[in-house]
Parts: C-alpha cells; structure tokens; sequence
C-alpha cells in the first residue's frame, strides 16, 4: 500500500482525519475559470488535463478547435506548479504528491515521445519511478486517454505512470502499481444509475467489490462519466472511491466538507 500513499489515494478504513475534498478529481480542469488555482484553492488531490501534440507543443484542449499555441501543458500547469514549489507553498494539504492526470487525447506515441523530453526538466518537481522504485515528488504524472503503456513499461527510468483500466486488477500476473498505481472506468458501462435515487444492492456490492481488489494490489479506484451530484459524491465517498471526479469542484468540496469530517 506504500505506492498508493505515495500518490495521495484515501483508502477506506482510515480514522486519522483526512480533508475529504483531497478524493475529489478536477475533471477537465483547464476548463475552470482559473485553471490549477482554483484546484490548488479548494484543496483537491488530482486534476486532470487533456492534451494534443500539435507542431511540437504539448497543447491543452478537448477538441482540436480548442487549441492555441503557447497554452500547453508546461505553461498551463507545469511551470507554476515548479514556481509555486520553489516559493515554498504546498501543493496538498496533507503533504502527499498532486496527481497530475494527463489525457492524451490522439497519437499516444508521439506525446509520450514529447514528455520523454519535456518532463525531465521538472525533475525538481515531479515523482520519479526507477527499476520498480518509485522516488516521491510534489507531482505525480499520470497518462490516460491513449495510453501508450508498452512504451512506459519498457522504460526503466521514467518520471510518469498510468492510468490503468478495470481489466487490469484481472490481469495475470498482475502489472506492478508503480507502472499502474490506478485503475479507472467508465461507470455508464458499468450502471445507469444517475443519483436520482439509490443504488441498488447489487450495484453497492459492485462497487465495494471493485473497491477491495483495487486497494488489494496497491492501486487507487476511479470512475469517469459518473452523476456529478450530490448524491453520487456521497455515495462514492462512503463506498471508499479513491478518486471522485467532479466538474464542480468547489460545490463539491464545499459539500463533502461539510456532510464529511472524516475520511473513512
């Protein structure tokens, strides 16, 4: 369980106080209003960003029509993530490292090809993961979206890891946590509960079950494409979801504050 500590997942059966809001997931931060800071503001332990490779720019978007040069991955994110460490400001309250997820959105290949170049220059900042040893930064580097996992297994010396899928606690032999620290999946595959109600019996037996073999392997739990509400953050809390991701982060850290002193 020491990698899933290292990268700041809140497991279920803690009695130590733990500031609920750090199981929240800024899902497409850069879509805030004031991207990152609004994040580091409210206290969440990870955001997410979505990128393209376009003329040799990591650059931030969903879509392609999105992009604009110069607003990218390292200006975005990176550069004010090292400015704000070198100042001495935390990047979580509980000291643990800052999950950033990076969602390739095409060519896998070419943007690991890219951060192969680019991420050694935060070594300052960023957790590094050498020979199965992991070496705890402020930030950890997470790829989802096209993931390009062989070539991130193959290197031996890396400064990011990934974002695995549910198959994944099925596989055998199971793929170490320091190359795959989380698991993630598409709840809507999974259920068609929306929050308007209660989750069935099944469903919350489900979820537990998903709950229990992820943290067996040393791996954090999210979904993506669940209910942002209320309901589901609640739900997914008491469940011991690791990661709740939100489009609406400060309602949601708002909430869970109040409804949730203690992380279970």
């Amino acid at each position: 369980m020491l990698l899933a500590a290292l990268l700041g997942a809140c497991a279920a059966g803690s009695d130590s106080f733990v500031d609920p809001a750090l199981r929240l997931h800024g899902h497409n931060d850069y879509l805030q209003l004031v991207p990152l800071t609004r994040a580091l503001e409210l206290g969440l332990g990870s955001i997410e960003v979505d990128v393209y490779l376009v003329d040799g720019e990591l650059r931030v978007g969903h879509e392609r029509w999105q992009l604009r040069p110069g607003r990218t991955l390292s200006s975005l994110y990176l550069d004010p993530l090292l400015a704000r460490l070198r100042a001495g400001q935390s990047l979580r309250s509980d000291g643990e490292p800052l999950v950033l997820l990076v969602d390739i959105k095409a060519d896998g290949a070419g943007v690991y090809r890219a951060l192969r170049g680019l991420l050694p220059r935060y070594r300052d900042l960023l957790t590094r993961f050498v020979d199965g040893r992991v070496e705890p930064g402020a930030v950890t580097v997470l790829l989802s979206g096209a993931r390009p996992e062989a070539a991130v297994a193959a290197d031996r010396d890396r400064w990011c890891a990934i974002d695995g899928r549910l198959g994944d606690l099925d596989r055998q032999p199971p793929p170490p946590p320091d190359l795959i620290p989380w698991v993630s999946g598409s709840w809507r595959s999974l259920s068609d509960w929306t929050g308007s109600d209660e989750l069935m019996p099944e469903e919350v037996a489900m979820v537990r079950d998903l709950v229990q073999r992820a943290h067996a392997q040393g791996r954090a739990l999210r979904f993506w494409g669940a209910p942002d509400r209320r309901e589901a953050w609640e739900a997914f809390f008491d469940l011991g979801v690791d990661r709740i991701g939100s489009d609406q982060p400060k309602k949601a850290a708002r909430w869970l504050r109040a409804e949730r002193a203690t992380a279970r």
